[in-house]
């Protein structure tokens, strides 16, 4: 999926079907088994392997007066053998997805997740993250509370709680996300009363349908689907859950394919690169760390400005616009920080500060901006959604193992000549034989003979060389004939 705003290609979403995992669906269990030695339960949820739940993710309803939110130093839980017994039907939901031998892990206490607000229908509260400003957070509560009206501190109509991207929210999206996610509680509890125990319930939303939960706006003018089942599918979800954003829906029968149109494989390849080409001839070099990325800007080919200063300057606030595009094409989250060609003047380093923070406001996930620091750097953070796009659909090289470097074809040749000499202090063959890549054994052939042959002298054992074309540049296999 990918957002094209003015032309261009902002931002790309993939969900590979075949890999999309459990967590949050919600199933109407049977027990299988308790164990009370583990205060455990395996629960039957109609998949290979039964799902385990465990006594501390057994929701219970609180006494009178009593706090319906999970807190240290209370009173222990009941043994799960007094709470479950088996042939018993639960309402679950997948809070682990199985891995290798272990099945499902489960709670029974639901939640289901909107694009403001989390709805909890078994609680009587509304929660606020701890990442939204203290300050914001009482003001926020209220205008939940009142908006979705008094049955929720009477325990009838369930809790909420406000996620991060809900702190600039409006009433009408805050009302919209309260509808969706009630008008979904009540299908699942519906079809909890039909179906019969080990079945689905509800399933998590696909990408297609996150589409119109979390990326369709006022500013959305279209959504086009190339697909005629994909597109009647999610006519039929919008109407009932999001019927402004199902207005926007238009299936695209072009002759050309849709990604084609819009040049997005094309911006996929130059995503997974390390440098993005800017107009005016300058670039960038995106380098993706564990810890953090970095972005170095350079002013390449570009000398079209009158004096140098404005030929940097020129070349930061189109970097400036680049880096804000880059950070949504590729989903980087964490730490940031931006090696922009130094500037001279104060007012220049302000107005390229100035138009980064213009270009990241669009951006939908939350960014913080530092200033230049005193090395002239900028440090900056985006929230981490989710992996970002080289880590979804690239892995790291078998011959570099991520590094992006192999070792020289000399480095190799001197691994091998004391490879070769530990051998011959531990074995007794009748010949050694080094099996390595083309280049390899070139070099050992020609510029380093006289020190194989001087090896093979004091080892006392010939030593022969065969190149193969399939290894790797830096491996090598020392055979014992």
């Amino acid at each position: 999926m990918a957002v094209v705003e003015h032309g261009a290609v902002q931002e790309l979403h993939v969900e590979r079907t075949l890999e999309r995992g459990l967590v949050g669906n919600v199933y109407l269990g049977k027990v299988a088994r308790v164990l009370p030695g583990m205060q455990s339960a395996f629960i039957d949820i109609g998949l290979e392997r039964a799902a385990f739940l465990h006594v501390a993710d057994l929701w219970q309803r609180p006494a009178e007066g009593e706090s319906s939110v999970p807190h240290r130093g209370g009173p222990p839980p009941k043994p799960i053998e007094k709470r479950v017994f088996e042939g018993q039907t639960l309402m679950v939901q997948v809070i682990k997805d199985p891995i290798g031998t272990k099945g499902a892990r489960l709670s029974t206490q639901i939640s289901i997740a909107g694009r403001m607000l989390v709805f909890l229908p078994q609680d009587d509260h509304v929660g606020v993250s701890q990442k939204i400003p203290a300050g914001q957070r009482e003001a926020l509560r209220a205008r939940v509370l009142q908006l979705a009206g008094e049955g929720v501190e009477s325990g009838k109509t369930g809790g909420f709680i406000l996620r991060t991207n809900a702190e600039d929210a409006a009433d009408a999206e805050l009302a919209e996300d309260i509808a969706y996610l009630r008008k979904t509680w009540t299908r699942i509890r519906e079809a909890s009363q039909r179906q019969p125990p080990a079945s689905l319930l509800h399933e998590d939303l696909s990408l297609l349908q996150r589409v119109l939960r979390d990326l369709a706006g006022e500013g959305t003018s279209t959504i086009r689907i190339d697909s005629s089942e994909q597109f009647h599918a999610l006519m039929a979800f919008g109407r009932e859950f999001m019927p402004a954003a199902a207005a926007r829906l238009q299936h695209y029968k072009g002759e050309r394919p849709i990604f084609d149109l819009y040049s997005v494989d094309e911006e996929i390849t130059k995503a997974l690169g390390r440098r993005v080409e800017l107009k005016s001839g300058g670039y960038l070099i995106i380098d993706q760390t564990e810890a953090l990325t970095t972005i170095d800007v350079n002013t390449g080919g570009f000398v079209g400005a009158r004096s140098f200063d404005d030929t940097v300057f020129k070349t930061n606030l189109e970097a400036g616009q680049a880096i804000a595009r880059q950070l949504r094409l590729r989903n980087l989250g964490g730490i940031v920080i931006i090696d922009f060609i130094d500037m001279s003047q104060p007012e220049h380093q302000q107005a390229v500060l100035a138009e980064l923070r213009k270009q990241l406001a669009r951006d939908r996930v939350k960014t913080q901006v530092g200033g230049f620091s005193a090395l002239g750097l900028v440090e900056m953070t985006r929230k981490r959604t989710r992996e970002s796009l080289a880590q979804l659909l690239s892995e790291s090289c078998e011959q570099c193992q991520g590094t992006g470097r192999v070792r020289t074809a000399r480095t190799v040749a001197y691994d091998v000549l004391r490879e070769i000499l530990r051998e011959a202090r531990q074995f007794d063959p009748k010949e050694f034989r080094v099996v390595a890549a083309p280049a390899v054994i070139e070099m050992l052939l020609d510029e380093e003979s006289q020190h194989l042959a001087a090896l093979s002298d004091f080892i006392g054992k010939p030593i022969s060389l065969q190149a193969e074309g399939n290894i790797g540049p830096d491996r090598y296999d020392i055979v014992l004939l």
